[in-house]
């Protein structure tokens, strides 16, 4: 367990508890006949919990914009102090075509939630718990599964991520439908951390390559997440045996 392991099951714990909390509050003003709006001026416990989400993610954002220890290699590869030449020249940064794709599906899924929105199917409160099952979602793909990294960049791993720093502007997607101090802010802060990083892949692409870049070899890993993956698949794989063995022991036993 590394530091930024520990960090990242840390923000997953109390990512977790903004997302489960802000649901609690939502099924309460259901309950009681109340609609969850995000646009009121005075909105009680609402406003808490918008202005703690809030101070969150745009810390974590700002701790994003900055070169830090601990956050990992893949999205503190785009700072010139973490270049670390190869001496190779081939630059090699992973498909844009399927860059391009993940863009299209994530539009296509969340012009959706939009429209749900718009037929008054879905209300303010279901957009704000999207939002934040998103961000908790994105520790997911971190800790155990990335459908991106598996189904479409193909990249080894989260050191090598293309997109490693659109998460916040993926995350706060939803809230482009609810204008407000507390929600447009935060997605204009991602907005300007996604284009940031873009601007800097297009300007320092051999940053970005684990051909010319040695700060995204293996060696120099500071989450080690290949590891805790395989640990995690052989416990899996262990709990599942256990599991059989302990239904046979069952099945075994004669009746009484």
């Amino acid at each position: 367990m590394t530091k930024v392991l520990v960090f990242h099951y840390i923000r997953l714990i109390y990512r977790g508890f903004l997302f489960i909390g802000t649901l609690i509050l939502y099924i309460s003003d259901r309950i009681n006949g109340k609609t969850l709006s995000l646009q009121q001026s005075d909105i009680g416990n609402t406003e808490i919990i918008l202005a703690i989400v809030w101070v969150v993610f745009i810390f974590e954002m700002i701790m994003r914009m900055i070169p830090s220890k601990i956050e990992c290699n893949g999205s503190q590869k785009q700072f010139a102090r973490n270049y670390i030449p190869s001496g190779k020249k081939d630059i090699r940064v992973h498909d844009n075509n399927a860059t391009i794709m993940v863009v299209l599906i994530w539009i296509l899924l969340n012009a959706g939630i939009g429209a749900l929105y718009q037929m008054n199917i879905i209300d303010q409160g279901i957009l704000l718990l999207v939002s934040l099952a998103y961000s908790v979602c994105d520790i997911i793909c971190i800790l155990f599964f990335c459908p991106f990294q598996s189904w479409f960049l193909k990249n080894k791993c989260c050191s090598a991520c293309r997109i490693y720093n659109w998460d916040y502007a993926m995350m706060f997607t939803p809230l482009f439908f609810i204008p407000g101090k507390y929600t447009w802010s935060l997605l204009f802060m991602s907005v300007i951390l996604l284009i940031r990083w873009e601007i800097t892949v297009w300007r320092y692409p051999e940053r970005f390559s684990e051909n010319t870049n040695q700060y995204l070899a293996c060696k120099n890993c500071n989450e080690k997440l290949c590891s805790h993956k395989k640990q995690l698949s052989r416990l899996w794989k262990i709990i599942l045996i256990e599991t059989k063995e302990h239904e046979k022991r069952i099945l075994k036993k004669p009746d009484r």
